[in-house]
């Protein structure tokens, strides 16, 4: 049985990146928790705050430009905004720990593996260079390395773009993390080899116990991995409920057009519907809901309205004015 007692609150986060030419509010206002156990899926286009959300968790985001304008991130009760670097160096890599996006130039390509790996585990556990080295071994093997004490020897261009992704799984995992952020880790990987990797966390997952917080837009590994989703728009939660109910019964009108654009296997030719338009400037946003201008069911009040986050039906809820409308008619 998963512990109810969520080990990761975000609160009101507002991270902000200031320019000559604006503004730009990458995350406004994210609000969402996750359980030991559990995986969360974060889902939007590009440019719609994920990753900065991840960043802003882990007290990543360059400064300047960059800085957490507000809100709390709560990690087992204690608000990590509050910890001086120092304090978060301890964090990072040991109590929560992040596979970026791009394996390639995550990895220092003049060091090797091992090098790499070993510096990590000694970063944060209490062992020598001998006992370091075993543990990446034993870490290589969990994540399905063939060869793996030879392979430590290797640089990260001696590996496949698959391999180079399980290497950063191995030094994700390489503390046993309370928290795993994965940042679209099956990026640019084909499909066996995303479902290994895939299969793979889920796997290390129940073994753990850790709590992982699924980065993608790729729909597939929602629905293939996922508990709860939070749909993401322009830097805001446009939708969050569980997985079950967002393949079943999405609300909003962006996560409509995000369902209407996965290819379906049917015996029709039928063709993709795309979102219409493209994401808002961050440093001009539009007056009212950012989605209205890319919207075919916005109303009048939308291009003047900012909606909020609405409970429309148990764990779930909606920012969207259609909704609203839509229900006082029903109910009327």
């Amino acid at each position: 049985m998963k512990d109810e007692t969520p080990i990761l609150q975000v609160k009101q986060l507002h991270t902000h990146f200031f320019s000559k030419s604006g503004v730009v509010k990458a995350v406004d206002g994210v609000n969402f928790d996750i359980k030991p156990g559990e995986t969360l899926g974060i889902v939007g286009e590009s440019g719609s705050g994920k990753s900065i959300t991840a960043m802003s968790i882990m007290r990543l985001i360059p400064s300047p430009p960059g800085k957490i304008v507000n809100g709390e991130v709560l990690f087992k009760g204690e608000d990590l905004l509050k910890k001086s670097e120092k304090q978060m160096r301890k964090i990072r890599g040991k109590e929560i720990s992040m596979i970026f996006q791009d394996p390639m130039t995550s990895l220092n390509p003049v060091l090797t593996v091992e090098k790499q790996m070993i510096e990590t585990i000694l970063t944060h556990e209490n062992m020598n260079k001998s006992q370091a080295r075993e543990r990446a071994v034993e870490l290589m093997d969990l994540v399905g390395i063939p060869e793996s004490r030879n392979r430590l020897k290797n640089y990260p261009h001696e590996f496949s773009g698959g391999m180079r992704q399980r290497v950063m799984i191995a030094m994700a995992l390489a503390c046993n993390p309370e928290v795993l952020i994965a940042d679209e880790p099956t990026t640019a990987l084909d499909v066996t080899i995303q479902a290994q990797i895939l299969e793979l966390l889920n796997k290390l997952q129940k073994e753990l116990g850790m709590a992982i917080v699924m980065i993608t837009h790729d729909l597939g590994v929602v629905a293939e991995v996922c508990d709860r989703v939070m749909v993401m728009y322009a830097g805001k939660p446009v939708e969050f409920t569980e997985a079950n109910s967002l393949f079943a019964n999405p609300k909003h009108p962006y996560t409509w057009g995000l369902m209407n654009s996965i290819p379906k296997i049917t015996s029709k030719k039928e063709k993709l519907e795309a979102i219409e338009g493209a994401p808002p400037d961050l440093r001009a946003l539009p007056q009212g809901c950012s989605f209205a201008p890319r919207c075919k069911h916005a109303m009048e009040q939308c291009l003047t309205i900012d909606p909020s986050i609405t409970k429309v039906e148990e764990s779930h809820h909606v920012r969207c004015l259609l909704y609203e409308e839509t229900e006082k008619v029903i109910s009327t």
